[in-house]
């Protein structure tokens, strides 16, 4: 059958907590919007319509990036599961099945694509009981609550890590990686030396990079402050300027804190700001990375080819950070520390480690063998073949 025209919902959101490295609110956003995009570069004419949750960050982002959205009234369920408002959270289920449906019946979509969380729930439980094809891509090592369920309706799920076969059927597992920004990729020399002048920093020091995302993140802005107080490794000497240099993204919540704590000291190699503008040059310079676990920030790191220490975050959904980050340390390609003990391991770590060289090219070269370049463009190709 030929398809006039290709119209798919894509779907997600209504999760409490993803924070997403370079958009600071649900971690689905900027996948679902990369595969858009992918989607209108194969097809330019296609019809393509978002549902997320009513009240969320998606609702303004989704427009914002040129797309329609429509919210429904998608929450999660509470722990204790006996919780009492989870009856209401029940009864907003069933609104969003029969939205879900109505939806379904006007916009005709020859496809559904479910990114996660609890608004792609019941979209892709109509979607697979009315005979629309279902894709779904799952961010992380760990999968979600809702596309574990979500698969077992699904055609085809594209996933960014091995071994996903413990949550959803081999046979439609395709790994893809993740989306992510296009500007990113191994550092060129000319980068290098462009990310120097940008950032104001020596070309001949070594640069550790501390990415708290755009909103912050408290533990990794401790750790910086106390190696500042009370270590030596950003101090200038007698005899040098230093050896060290560090570009620190402290958040925009945690600014005015930073600033007072920097406003009296002299600090010729540090650099800080609440945003990193140019992230590509930030990565190009950078011989450590610092970061939380998330799975956008991950895919970049290995198609930057970083050596990278995480610290994941203890308070995501399923403590998919730490699964993130373990299926990295577990081949090689990263050093993990947890959350409760960064103060006191973080910065001995990076010590030890920026003398070692040899170490330092091992981590880079396991990284980069997990880079998957083209995610949303293979995710799209996929879609259009499952689309009917």
């Amino acid at each position: 059958m030929h398809m006039e025209k290709l119209r798919v919902i894509i779907s997600g959101g209504g999760t409490g907590g993803h924070i997403f490295p370079f958009f600071g609110q649900s971690a689905w956003i900027f996948p679902a919007i990369s595969i858009a995009n992918a989607l209108k570069e194969e097809k330019p004419n296609a019809e393509i319509l978002f549902v997320g949750a009513k009240g969320r960050m998606e609702m303004e982002k989704v427009p914002a990036a040129g797309y329609k959205i429509i919210g429904i009234p998608a929450r999660g369920l509470k722990r204790p599961l006996y919780s009492p408002s989870n009856i209401g959270v029940a009864i907003d289920y069933l609104r969003c099945k029969c939205q879900a449906k109505k939806i379904i019946k006007e916009f005709k979509p020859n496809l559904v694509v479910g990114v996660g969380g609890y608004a792609s729930a019941a979209i892709v439980s109509v979607a697979a009981k009315m005979g629309i094809p279902v894709l779904l891509q799952e961010q992380n090592s760990y999968a979600g609550i809702v596309n574990k369920k979500n698969g077992k309706n699904a055609d085809k799920i594209c996933v960014a890590y091995d071994n996903m076969e413990r949550f959803f059927p081999k046979d439609k597992i395709i790994l893809t990686g993740n989306p992510i920004r296009k500007d990113i990729a191994k550092a060129t020399q000319q980068q290098k030396e462009e990310g120097y002048k940008f950032y104001n920093l020596d070309p001949n020091k070594q640069t550790i990079f501390v990415v708290g995302g755009s909103l912050g993140c408290r533990t990794l802005n401790e750790c910086v402050m106390n190696e500042l107080d009370k270590g030596d490794m950003f101090k200038p000497t007698l005899e040098n300027n230093g050896e060290y240099q560090i570009i620190w993204q402290c958040g925009k919540f945690y600014k005015n804190d930073v600033d007072s704590f920097m406003s009296n000291r002299n600090e010729p190699n540090v650099y800080y700001s609440d945003f990193i503008q140019r992230m590509d040059l930030a990565y190009a310079v950078a011989d450590i990375v610092i970061s939380r676990a998330g799975a956008g920030t991950i895919s970049e790191l290995c198609v930057a080819e970083k050596c990278t220490i995480f610290v994941p975050s203890p308070v995501v959904a399923e403590d998919h950070q730490t699964h993130n980050a373990m299926a990295l340390v577990n081949k090689g390609a990263a050093i993990h520390i947890k959350d409760a003990n960064a103060i006191a391991e973080l910065f001995p770590c990076v010590k030890k480690l920026v003398k070692d060289i040899p170490a330092i090219n091992r981590y880079q070269e396991n990284i980069a063998k997990l880079a998957k370049k083209d995610a949303a463009k293979v995710i799209a190709e996929e879609c259009i073949k499952l689309a009917k």
